[in-house]
């Protein structure tokens, strides 16, 4: 790590560049912080000055309030912070999600934030950047992880549902209310035309509504808290987060079958675990495949780890001849399909 302290510096707070003044992704306040996505894992309130990709904009102030002192730039754009040169390159992982690429002295830092490799049509697709160090995650950095193409699990999901119209059973999806809901919502809409009514679960309609301000072309849904009493939503789709499952909110669908989408899916008992009747394998994560392809495009001449199975990935990277750590975090990210705390 000692040969690019002046690039990042691992501290409290989370990850320091000293030559420009600026955290990425704190887990503290701090005065200066640059912003990688809009979970919130990654973007925390109490910072005095925030930093963000130019489409993260409505995303951020509908997490962190209108009132937070933000400035956002385009991907591909670079702003000199103190000694240290920032540009945003996309992520793939969700609306306005970056790759922060610092440069110092001739040398580059990478820190990917979460990405993913898999086309998205609801965001910008990831870019690879060259660099001498890379700081990635490996949320699901085990070889056992493996996506199937999002064409397969829409035809899956698709299918599913109309099963359930048949037995008259409500189709309940849990999905993140930011990123992976707007996903399958741009999917279906572009494939399932007549198959039935799709709602939301309220906890939805801002993370909607922040999208659609950014530019993306997603249809209107109403949420499912609004449906006159007595409605019958036997045929009907309804997209809602992880949260809702143990909820009275459920109460209002008389026969349902549940379902995941997640990459933890992947994993067999999860579901059963969950108590869910169906896991689709959909992931706004790198998987294995991809995390190895990711870093041979961008080949830094050092990789941190972070998050997930960072010791288990770095170990295979350091076996591979490529200097690779792993790197502690106060933050896991997402955990059997959660957002958690260490």
């Amino acid at each position: 790590m000692a040969r690019f302290q002046h690039l990042l510096q691992v501290t409290p707070a989370g990850l320091y560049c000293p030559a420009g003044d600026f955290y990425i992704d704190p887990w503290r306040s701090v005065n200066r912080a640059i912003i990688t996505h809009a979970h919130s894992d990654h973007a925390r309130s109490g910072s005095a000055h925030y930093l963000a990709a130019d489409p993260s904009k409505s995303l951020l102030q509908l997490r962190l309030g209108m009132d937070i002192d933000l400035q956002t730039l385009p991907y591909g754009e670079s702003l000199t912070l103190g000694e240290a040169v920032v540009t945003f390159f996309p992520a793939g992982h969700i609306l306005g999600a970056a790759q922060i690429r610092i440069e110092h002295r001739g040398q580059i830092a990478l820190i990917t934030g979460d990405y993913k490799l898999q086309t998205d049509a609801t965001c910008t697709p990831w870019e690879p950047v060259a660099c001498h160090l890379m700081v990635t995650e490996s949320t699901f950095g085990l070889p056992v992880f493996h996506w199937p193409s999002t064409a397969q699990i829409i035809d899956e999901v698709i299918l599913w549902w109309q099963e359930n119209q048949h037995a008259k059973r409500t189709s309940v999806v849990f999905a993140y209310s930011v990123g992976k809901a707007q996903r399958i919502l741009m999917e279906l809409s572009q494939r399932s035309s007549g198959l039935g009514p799709v709602w939301l679960h309220g906890a939805m309609l801002g993370p909607m509504r922040a999208y659609r301000d950014s530019g993306v072309k997603l249809p209107e849904y109403e949420s499912a808290s609004s449906a006159p009493s007595g409605t019958d939503f036997s045929s009907a789709l309804i997209i809602a987060p992880p949260s809702a499952q143990q909820s009275p909110w459920m109460n209002r669908f008389k026969e349902v079958s549940v379902a995941s989408a997640s990459g933890w899916m992947a994993i067999r008992g999860t579901r059963r675990r969950r108590n869910l009747d169906r896991g689709f394998v959909l992931s706004d994560h790198v998987d294995w495949g991809d995390l190895n392809r990711a870093v041979d495009l961008c080949n830094p001449e050092e990789l941190w780890v972070t998050h997930g199975f960072s010791e288990t990935f770095a170990r295979y990277q350091n076996e591979k001849g490529r200097n690779a750590l792993p790197l502690k975090t106060e933050f896991q990210g997402e955990v059997d399909g959660e957002e958690v705390q260490a």
